[in-house]
């Protein structure tokens, strides 16, 4: 099984379009330090792949990945569908992207589902244009089809809402206030045995999360902010960053050294415009390093 790096931002990406903070300004300044935002592709078997998160680069990240490009046939594509790990907009505005198909795929919780549906009105607004086949996203280890080598199951998280859904009731919507809005995704290639865990979206470390990364060969998790305080002395933010849902890789409560913990290869995605990471040449790469953890970069494979 094949995994394909489509991006590693934030939202807003970096550069960010309105913001000319050190990491924005050195992204413009030097071409090599952009980012897209955070997404993967995955390969479920020979010509069929599915996004993990649908984000608003969506056409760009296709275009510079050659697996997913369409062909030979004028409009055949080797995109059979979007596996969504919350309902946040940097993750799902894409969805909207792929109008052009007869039918798109989406694979989601429960809460995510309704969210998409209730809070974004989706399929209002694109079954006009073509079907949307939703399908369950669980705990369990599923394969995507009876032919397919990839099996997916979710690890809940985190119960941050987006804040589009922050007044959703659970009692029409059918979305209860729990855990499966926020999952990290275990993808399993089938054949060989080996694994990754994905999670771009890390409020919490919950017992279930640490159990799937001990037994996890690759782990890509949230890396939005260097430190706790980092958007408040950024200066454009007024919430630490674990109040914001977002686990900083460095301090006491930090997620650099549990990962330095795990036998996985550990990298780091989703990185704000304001984390330092951003620069090549921070000395917080230098920290990373002597802890055996890795920065994801867009357009990396990762062969499992």
């Amino acid at each position: 099984m094949r995994v394909r790096v489509l991006g590693t931002a934030a939202g807003g990406g970096v550069p960010q379009w309105n913001c000319a903070c050190p990491g924005c300004s050195g992204a413009r300044a030097h071409p090599g330090w952009r980012r897209r935002h955070a997404s993967l592709a995955v390969q479920a078997a020979e010509g069929r792949w599915y996004l993990v998160n649908a984000t608003p680069d969506l056409g760009e990240q296709v275009e510079e990945c050659p697996e997913l490009h369409p062909g030979p046939e004028p409009r055949r594509t080797p995109l059979a569908g979007v596996i969504l790990t919350d309902a946040e907009l940097d993750h799902t505005l894409g969805i909207a992207r792929l109008r052009e198909a007869d039918g798109i795929e989406i694979v989601a919780t429960a809460p995510v589902r309704n969210a998409l549906l209730t809070g974004l009105h989706l399929g209002e607004v694109l079954t006009p244009y073509a079907r949307l086949d939703w399908r369950p996203l669980d705990p369990g280890d599923r394969p995507l089809a009876e032919d397919s080598a990839l099996a997916i199951g979710a690890v809940p998280v985190s119960a941050k809402r987006p804040r589009y859904a922050a007044g959703l009731d659970a009692a029409d919507d059918d979305a209860p206030d729990d855990d499966a809005w926020v999952v990290a995704l275990r993808l399993t290639d089938r054949t060989t045995g080996r694994s990754l865990l994905y999670a771009p979206a890390l409020a919490t470390w919950p017992d279930a999360f640490q159990r799937a990364a001990e037994s996890a060969d690759h782990v890509i998790v949230d890396g939005t902010f260097w430190s706790d305080d980092e958007p408040l002395t950024s200066g454009f933010g007024s919430r630490t960053a674990t109040a914001m849902g977002h686990l900083p890789i460095d301090g006491p409560g930090g997620t650099a050294r549990r990962l330095a913990a795990l036998q996985a290869r550990t990298l780091y995605t989703h990185l704000n415009n304001t984390n330092p990471l951003n620069d090549p040449a921070a000395s917080q790469h230098t920290v990373l390093r002597e802890l055996g953890v890795e920065v994801a970069a867009d357009g990396m494979v990762i062969d499992l």
